[in-house]
């Protein structure tokens, strides 16, 4: 990221400044930890990562290549950024957004139900996917029969359908207790491990010691980046 800014209107005339002037690169195979109060841009900044937005100014690269151009006017179409987010970008929720009367293994196989895959080719990557998050025996239960800490096993085994290289996680742990949230970070982990890209979002400094580099966040500047 380079220069890139991220402003809102709030009616015609009151502009909001969420993100100012981000610099920030972050290498392939990293564990990266956003932190920072609430209201400093830590998600908006996420979702700029993650395609489901767009700078209102600066350049983006992924792997060398322009995602956002401001010098070219190099602006991603619709189409280009939903390849980008299909293709190298996994999401993980904090509200895990699974649909309550489908079982854990469709809403892993929904992604690849959208994208036109026979069923069987969907339950075969849905299933494998579950064996990730150790929640394969839970494959025929309903959502709405799941912990809090199972769904978000589900919600990561759908981030991992594709199998992109970056993981995104918007406080993946926020409506989790204790044991439940650490075993999210042990998967997180192990992800990296693997060689998957991490970038999560989080309020809880307690999980600092598992990143390869810290953002922090402050009125939409980062204050401080450490590696």
């Amino acid at each position: 990221m380079r220069k890139i800014n991220r402003r809102f209107f709030v009616g015609k005339e009151n502009e909001i400044c969420v993100l100012r002037d981000i610099e920030l690169e972050i290498s392939a195979g990293s564990f990266v930890v956003i932190r920072g109060p609430s209201g400093s841009g830590k998600s908006t900044l996420l979702y700029l990562l993650g395609g489901l937005d767009r700078p209102t100014q600066g350049e983006m690269y992924v792997n060398g290549n322009p995602l956002v151009d401001e010098v070219s006017l190099r602006q991603p179409t619709n189409d280009e950024l939903a390849y980008y987010r299909r293709k190298m970008v996994g999401f993980v929720f904090q509200t895990f957004y699974l649909i309550p009367n489908m079982t854990a293994l469709e809403n892993v196989a929904f992604p690849l139900r959208v994208a036109g895959i026979p069923r069987s080719g969907r339950e075969a990557s849905a299933l494998k996917s579950l064996m990730q998050v150790g929640l394969q025996n839970r494959a025929r239960s309903l959502a709405s029969n799941l912990s809090g800490g199972e769904k978000q096993r589900v919600a990561i085994a759908r981030a991992l359908i594709f199998d992109p290289q970056i993981v995104l996680a918007d406080e993946p742990t926020g409506n989790l207790d204790r044991q439940n949230g650490d075993e999210i970070i042990k998967i997180l982990v192990n992800l990296h491990k693997q060689g998957k890209t991490i970038i999560m979002v989080t309020h809880d400094d307690s999980y600092e010691s598992k990143a390869t580099q810290v953002v922090y966040l402050q009125d939409g500047k980062i204050v401080e980046s450490l590696q």
